[in-house]
Protein backbone atom coordinates (compact mmCIF):
# COMPACT_ATOMS: atom_id res chain seq x y z
CA UNK A 1 0.00 0.00 0.00
CA UNK A 2 1.49 3.11 -0.92
CA UNK A 3 1.89 5.94 1.50
CA UNK A 4 -0.41 9.07 1.35
CA UNK A 5 2.03 12.44 1.13
CA UNK A 6 -1.49 14.64 1.91
CA UNK A 7 -3.90 14.17 4.49
CA UNK A 8 -8.25 14.19 3.74
CA UNK A 9 -7.97 17.13 5.13
CA UNK A 10 -6.16 18.36 2.05
CA UNK A 11 -7.82 17.81 -0.30
CA UNK A 12 -10.00 20.28 -1.84
CA UNK A 13 -13.76 20.14 -2.96
CA UNK A 14 -12.93 19.38 -6.92
CA UNK A 15 -10.18 16.27 -5.75
CA UNK A 16 -13.45 15.61 -2.85
CA UNK A 17 -15.75 15.56 -6.44
CA UNK A 18 -13.47 13.26 -8.45
CA UNK A 19 -13.24 10.74 -6.27
CA UNK A 20 -17.05 10.20 -5.66
CA UNK A 21 -17.50 10.49 -9.47
CA UNK A 22 -14.92 7.42 -9.71
CA UNK A 23 -16.01 5.88 -6.56
CA UNK A 24 -19.49 5.47 -8.18
CA UNK A 25 -18.35 4.96 -11.31
CA UNK A 26 -14.64 3.82 -12.23
CA UNK A 27 -14.78 3.85 -15.72
CA UNK A 28 -15.73 7.57 -16.32
CA UNK A 29 -13.85 9.36 -19.56
CA UNK A 30 -11.63 11.81 -17.90
CA UNK A 31 -13.79 14.25 -20.70
CA UNK A 32 -16.66 13.66 -18.49
CA UNK A 33 -15.50 13.72 -15.17
CA UNK A 34 -13.52 17.02 -15.88
CA UNK A 35 -16.77 18.40 -17.34
CA UNK A 36 -18.88 17.46 -13.96
CA UNK A 37 -16.10 18.97 -11.88
CA UNK A 38 -15.83 22.31 -13.75
CA UNK A 39 -12.07 21.84 -15.38
CA UNK A 40 -10.84 20.91 -18.54
CA UNK A 41 -9.36 17.74 -19.35
CA UNK A 42 -6.08 17.75 -19.10
CA UNK A 43 -5.77 19.66 -15.63
CA UNK A 44 -8.58 16.98 -14.02
CA UNK A 45 -6.35 14.27 -15.43
CA UNK A 46 -3.23 15.16 -13.86
CA UNK A 47 -5.40 15.79 -10.34
CA UNK A 48 -6.41 12.18 -11.05
CA UNK A 49 -2.95 10.94 -11.24
CA UNK A 50 -1.58 12.58 -7.91
CA UNK A 51 -4.72 11.25 -6.71
CA UNK A 52 -3.68 7.46 -7.63
CA UNK A 53 -0.03 8.78 -6.71
CA UNK A 54 -1.07 9.51 -2.89
CA UNK A 55 -2.53 6.11 -2.18
CA UNK A 56 -6.29 8.05 -2.50
CA UNK A 57 -7.19 5.64 -5.16
CA UNK A 58 -5.90 2.44 -4.79
CA UNK A 59 -7.28 0.53 -7.96
CA UNK A 60 -10.23 0.53 -10.66
CA UNK A 61 -11.96 -3.24 -10.52
CA UNK A 62 -15.49 -4.51 -12.20
CA UNK A 63 -18.25 -5.14 -9.81
CA UNK A 64 -19.06 -8.99 -10.67
CA UNK A 65 -22.92 -10.61 -9.60
CA UNK A 66 -22.00 -13.69 -7.31
CA UNK A 67 -25.23 -15.08 -7.69
CA UNK A 68 -24.24 -15.35 -11.80
CA UNK A 69 -21.21 -16.88 -11.29
CA UNK A 70 -22.66 -19.82 -9.30
CA UNK A 71 -20.97 -17.91 -5.77
CA UNK A 72 -24.49 -17.63 -4.08
CA UNK A 73 -23.83 -18.47 0.05
CA UNK A 74 -22.59 -15.10 1.23
CA UNK A 75 -21.21 -16.60 5.12
CA UNK A 76 -19.33 -14.95 7.58
CA UNK A 77 -16.94 -16.41 9.93
CA UNK A 78 -15.60 -15.79 13.51
CA UNK A 79 -12.74 -17.38 14.29
CA UNK A 80 -10.98 -17.53 17.74
CA UNK A 81 -7.26 -18.32 17.75
CA UNK A 82 -5.83 -21.31 20.91
CA UNK A 83 -2.70 -18.59 21.08
CA UNK A 84 -2.52 -14.78 20.79
CA UNK A 85 1.02 -13.74 20.15
CA UNK A 86 2.97 -11.80 17.08
CA UNK A 87 3.96 -14.82 15.17
CA UNK A 88 0.95 -16.60 15.27
CA UNK A 89 -0.84 -13.42 14.31
CA UNK A 90 1.57 -13.32 11.11
CA UNK A 91 1.52 -17.00 10.16
CA UNK A 92 -2.80 -17.11 10.49
CA UNK A 93 -2.90 -13.49 7.99
CA UNK A 94 -0.26 -15.46 5.71
CA UNK A 95 -2.31 -18.44 5.45
CA UNK A 96 -5.78 -17.18 5.25
CA UNK A 97 -4.80 -14.75 2.49
CA UNK A 98 -4.37 -17.69 0.72
CA UNK A 99 -7.93 -19.03 0.41
CA UNK A 100 -9.55 -18.59 -2.80
CA UNK A 101 -13.25 -17.94 -1.33
CA UNK A 102 -12.27 -15.45 1.38
CA UNK A 103 -13.05 -11.72 0.27
CA UNK A 104 -12.32 -10.60 3.62
CA UNK A 105 -10.93 -11.29 6.82
CA UNK A 106 -10.35 -8.34 9.44
CA UNK A 107 -8.67 -9.07 13.23
CA UNK A 108 -11.48 -7.43 15.51
CA UNK A 109 -11.81 -6.65 18.94
CA UNK A 110 -14.01 -9.14 21.59
CA UNK A 111 -14.75 -12.41 22.09
CA UNK A 112 -13.21 -13.93 18.53
CA UNK A 113 -9.92 -12.74 16.94
CA UNK A 114 -10.94 -12.48 13.07
CA UNK A 115 -14.22 -12.11 11.41
CA UNK A 116 -14.28 -13.73 7.52
CA UNK A 117 -16.46 -12.77 5.04
CA UNK A 118 -16.65 -15.34 2.38
CA UNK A 119 -19.06 -16.43 -1.11
CA UNK A 120 -19.25 -19.51 -2.03
CA UNK A 121 -21.60 -22.28 -4.03
CA UNK A 122 -23.15 -23.98 -2.03
CA UNK A 123 -23.65 -25.52 1.90
CA UNK A 124 -21.45 -28.15 1.21
CA UNK A 125 -18.97 -25.98 0.06
CA UNK A 126 -19.38 -24.29 3.04
CA UNK A 127 -18.84 -27.03 5.13
CA UNK A 128 -15.52 -28.48 3.40
CA UNK A 129 -14.27 -24.60 3.68
CA UNK A 130 -14.72 -24.65 7.28
CA UNK A 131 -13.64 -27.78 8.15
CA UNK A 132 -10.22 -28.09 5.50
CA UNK A 133 -9.52 -24.66 5.28
CA UNK A 134 -10.40 -22.43 7.75
CA UNK A 135 -10.04 -24.75 11.03
CA UNK A 136 -6.88 -25.89 9.27
CA UNK A 137 -5.48 -22.07 9.45
CA UNK A 138 -2.54 -21.56 12.74
CA UNK A 139 -4.31 -21.76 16.48
CA UNK A 140 -7.64 -21.72 14.77
CA UNK A 141 -9.20 -23.30 18.16
CA UNK A 142 -13.18 -22.51 17.59
CA UNK A 143 -15.50 -20.74 14.91
CA UNK A 144 -19.07 -19.19 14.76
CA UNK A 145 -20.78 -19.13 11.17
CA UNK A 146 -23.38 -16.93 10.30
CA UNK A 147 -25.08 -17.50 6.95
CA UNK A 148 -26.57 -14.88 5.19
CA UNK A 149 -30.28 -15.04 4.24
CA UNK A 150 -30.83 -11.91 2.67
CA UNK A 151 -28.30 -9.76 1.68
CA UNK A 152 -29.81 -5.74 2.48
CA UNK A 153 -27.05 -3.65 1.33
CA UNK A 154 -23.76 -3.68 0.08
CA UNK A 155 -21.49 -1.17 -0.66
CA UNK A 156 -18.04 -0.45 -1.33
CA UNK A 157 -18.04 3.67 -1.31
CA UNK A 158 -17.00 5.29 1.47
CA UNK A 159 -18.22 8.38 2.49
CA UNK A 160 -16.41 11.73 1.39
CA UNK A 161 -17.14 14.65 3.61
CA UNK A 162 -16.70 18.30 2.23
CA UNK A 163 -14.05 20.27 3.16
CA UNK A 164 -14.90 22.15 6.37
CA UNK A 165 -15.62 26.10 5.67
CA UNK A 166 -13.06 28.37 6.39
CA UNK A 167 -14.80 31.46 7.28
Amino acid sequence: MRVRTRSARELDRIDRRILRLLQSDGRLPVSEVAEQVGLSPTPCAERIRRLERDGFILGYHARLDPHALGQSLLVFVEIKLAHKSGPIFDEFRREVIKLPNVLDCHLVSGEFDYLIKARIPEMSAYRKMLGDMLLALPAARESRSYIVMEEIKESLELTIEEPPSSS
